[in-house]
């Protein structure tokens, strides 16, 4: 669930903070062009693009054969007094807005010149003229790592061949985005929980207050995301003042959040705030005054560890959105459907980009069964903190079985990593979507991204699908991993094409795919898309696998 940086797994390459070190920068303020009489003389008066936002004019750069603006305040800087408040609208400015460098990311530990400064948009398009489709992407990390600046999410290629206006943005991580307790609340608003998905909400309201001058048609925006930020897509659709602003979603690898896996629950995010405002000798509304330094640190503190031996039961293996009735008033399993044309996407081997090379939480190589069943003993409790006896033998005897019978590789590596990958994604991914066949009259496409990384990686890891609808996957930082061939690019335009055709009109289409059936589970209507044959059709992959996660009871199953 760590968002992908220029290395993908790790953040701390020298190549990764130099680029994060060269592109950090607040866009500063300059005149307007003295030659220009109005607005539409503004917006053409110059070689560079222009465009007027709701707070003012911001001048951009060219990038190939489209248009970037970068660091556009979408909300005032949380900082001070607005630390944990709800994001407030940007305050306006005069003149032109140089938009030319990218803000500094999300405070966190990982990428440099990070800030609570920082929620700001970075928009690409073909033009700042027309109606086009507006594609909002949500950036991953886990909730508390990560930023929409970073390279693997540059959007140049996505708007020039979807003919798309592409959008990225940062929103609050860690503690100071995802959390719950009372005497947090903003007196404006009565939040008190959040603060990330709220700073979403409020990007996906500056889109469509301003996507008309980036080019953009506001009454179609379809939100993407992929792991922490596939999870919000969904969260977000089921806010009733949300849903207007959005035509489809596509949550791609979605965590699906529930406790005590993915969250903190309320009572223990009350304990937390607590625990931690009387370490740093403060109260809880004191915490608005502690260096952001040392607030991060004791909170995370809380969370090191293996799971079982820290002081709270829940947010075991992240922390997301809480669940306090307003911004989340339940986990995705217990809640209805959308209600919007989804098209959800997963990747064929979740779980390697977490027992492969780099992994951002690195376990022990099993290389035996009895290594194996430690392994999976340990897994568990990430989720639970006393699995039922005999429930790793249960699921390594299931899977070995399932493995045997499909050709797959039954090695202990090999089992480990589908049962992770399953277990915190595939499972409530396709379950989810299965209930939505049989519920939702809206439109639902399952996708499964089967292209294989380059050894010493393999599979098909979380978050591989990012370079190939970015088309970055040629970067010499991502290279090494997927490879920059003709077959490459193919799947990539492919990966474009589907996902641009889906925002533009709700089907999903590539000269280089087939036609693409509605998602029904006992059908060939899952399309798989990498490898030599580039798409294809299959029934739901993996179902005797997902079996046995309906029988362990370990992930909730939709209700």
């Amino acid at each position: 669930m760590r968002s992908p940086g220029p290395s993908r797994r790790t953040f701390l390459s020298a190549g990764a903070l130099a680029t994060a070190a060269a592109t950090t920068a607040v866009a500063t303020v300059t005149s307007q062009p003295a030659a220009a009489e109005s607005e539409e003389e503004l917006a053409t008066a110059t070689a560079v693009p222009l465009a007027r936002t709701t707070a003012g004019w911001v001048r951009g750069a060219a990038a190939g054969a489209v248009a970037v603006f970068r660091g556009v305040p979408y909300a005032q800087p949380p900082v001070g007094p607005l630390r944990f408040a709800s994001p407030r609208p940007p305050q306006p400015w005069d003149g032109v807005r140089e938009a030319t460098v990218f803000s500094a990311p999300s405070f966190q530990t990982v990428l440099p010149g990070s800030s609570e400064d920082s929620l700001y948009a970075n928009v690409w398009t073909p033009g700042v003229t027309g109606a086009r489709p507006v594609l909002v992407y949500v950036h991953g990390g886990g909730w508390k790592l990560g930023a929409g600046s970073l390279p693997t999410y540059d959007g140049a290629r996505l708007a020039e061949r979807g003919d798309l206006v592409v959008v990225t943005f940062n929103y609050r991580l860690g503690v100071f985005g995802f959390g719950l307790h009372e005497r947090l609340d903003d007196p404006r608003t009565g939040s008190f929980a959040n603060w990330g998905l709220q700073d979403q909400a409020a990007l996906l309201r500056w889109v469509a207050a301003n996507a008309r001058a980036f080019g953009g048609d506001p009454g179609n925006i379809t939100l993407v995301g992929t792991s922490a930020g596939g999870s919000s897509t969904w969260q977000l659709a089921l806010l009733p003042e949300v849903r207007p602003l959005l035509r489809r979603i596509v949550p791609i690898s979605a965590a699906h959040v529930w406790a005590p896996a993915l969250a903190l629950t309320p009572e223990d995010s009350r304990t937390a705030f607590e625990t931690v405002a009387a370490k740093l000798g403060t109260t809880v509304p004191g915490l608005r005054e502690i260096p952001a330094a040392a607030l991060r640190d004791a909170w995370d503190g809380l969370f090191a560890g293996p799971a079982d031996s820290r002081p709270l039961a829940s947010g075991r293996e992240y922390r997301g959105p809480v669940v306090d009735g307003r911004w989340m008033r339940g986990y995705d399993h217990q809640l209805p459907d959308p209600g919007l044309p989804v098209l959800s996407v997963n990747a064929a081997t979740e779980g390697s980009f977490f027992t492969g090379p780099g992994s951002p939480t690195p376990v022990p190589t099993p290389t035996t069964d009895a290594e194996l069943l430690d392994t999976v003993r340990r897994y568990l409790l990430r989720g639970a903190a006393r699995p039922p006896a005999g429930l790793a033998e249960q699921l390594v005897t299931a899977y070995r079985a399932a493995a045997t019978a499909e050709g797959r590789a039954a090695d202990p590596l090999s089992l480990f990593t589908e049962i992770h990958g399953d277990g915190l994604f595939r499972y409530l991914i396709v379950r989810l979507a299965e209930r939505r066949a049989q519920r939702s009259e809206r439109p639902h496409h399952r996708l499964e991204f089967t292209h294989p990384v380059r050894a010493p990686w393999f599979g098909t890891p979380h978050e591989a699908t990012s370079p190939f609808l970015f088309g970055t996957f040629a970067t010499p930082a991502n290279a090494p991993e997927f490879g920059d061939g003709p077959l490459e690019r193919r799947v990539s335009d492919t990966f474009i094409d589907l996902i641009a055709s889906f925002a533009r009109h709700g089907h999903p289409g590539s000269p280089n795919s087939l036609t693409w059936p509605a998602f029904r589970p006992d059908t060939p209507s899952t399309l798989l898309l990498g490898g030599p044959a580039v798409a294809t059709l299959a029934a739901t992959p993996k179902a005797a696998q997902l079996r046995a996660w309906d029988e362990a009871g370990w992930v909730p199953r939709p209700v």
